[in-house]
């Protein structure tokens, strides 16, 4: 997992610096199947329950799941990518949220708030904690802000499958759940909207857009739980 782990971040690393005016997020899509192929791994989304990319492309009102698109990206702009790897049996997953060019003040700190809450989850993510510990960390950093957070999708478990149990809601009373233990390894993924909490789905099937309209933020990490405190796998 540290190795699948790895390949997501150096990847994702390319990805961000081509988030600039002008790309398509088809294009960055088409990059990120040629890096996988570059190490000998699979992308983890492309044919996952029938979701035909490598990444998920979620730009601006979109919230996650989006399809890469032929629209060049515009300068104010933010876009979330999502992106995983399948590599000797198991699964890294991670994403970010990037602006596209210079974007104004309020929407910085939409991306600042929601990147530290990933880091506070992580941080509550210890041996002997509870799960929602992580949950009301995000939740406590966001709402502090006034921003709020997505309910209908929550992160998760990973390892030899993509998706494995535990959830790991992004919301939540402290104490309560499975008790962390060494070895767990989490996907933790805060995805935060400027306005209300709730989201609808596009006739794709897939992608999830806030339901006023507002922007929407997303980072996540695969985590490992260990003895020495939390590991970040999809960290460079």
């Amino acid at each position: 997992m540290r190795v699948a782990g790895r390949m997501v971040a150096e990847i994702l690393g390319l990805l961000r610096e081509k988030v600039v005016p002008g790309v398509t997020t088809l294009e960055l899509d088409r990059f990120a199947e040629a890096e996988c192929l570059k190490r000998k791994a699979l992308p983890a989304f492309k044919g996952y329950g029938g979701f035909p990319y490598t990444i998920c492309a979620s730009p601006n009102e979109k919230v996650v799941h989006g399809f890469p698109d032929k629209r060049p990206l515009a300068e104010g702009e933010i876009l979330s990518i999502d992106f995983g790897v399948l590599y000797k049996g198991f699964y890294g997953d991670a994403a970010f949220t990037a602006a596209v060019g210079r974007i104004d003040a309020d929407t910085q700190r939409l991306l600042t708030v929601t990147e530290d809450s990933l880091q506070q989850a992580i941080s509550a993510a210890i041996v002997g904690n509870r799960l929602s510990d992580i949950s009301h960390a995000v939740q406590a950093r966001v709402e502090a802000d006034g921003f709020s957070v997505v309910r209908d999708f929550v992160g998760h478990g990973i390892g030899r499958k993509l998706h494995e149990a535990p959830q790991v809601p992004n919301f939540g009373i402290p104490g309560q759940g499975v008790r962390l233990k060494p070895g767990m390894t989490l996907a933790i993924e805060p995805m935060i909207n400027v306005g209300v909490a709730g989201v609808k789905i596009l006739a794709d099937g897939w992608t999830a857009v806030t339901q006023d309209g507002k922007l929407s933020c997303h980072f996540e990490h695969t985590v490992a739980i260990t003895e020495n405190g939390p590991e970040i796998l999809t960290l460079l």
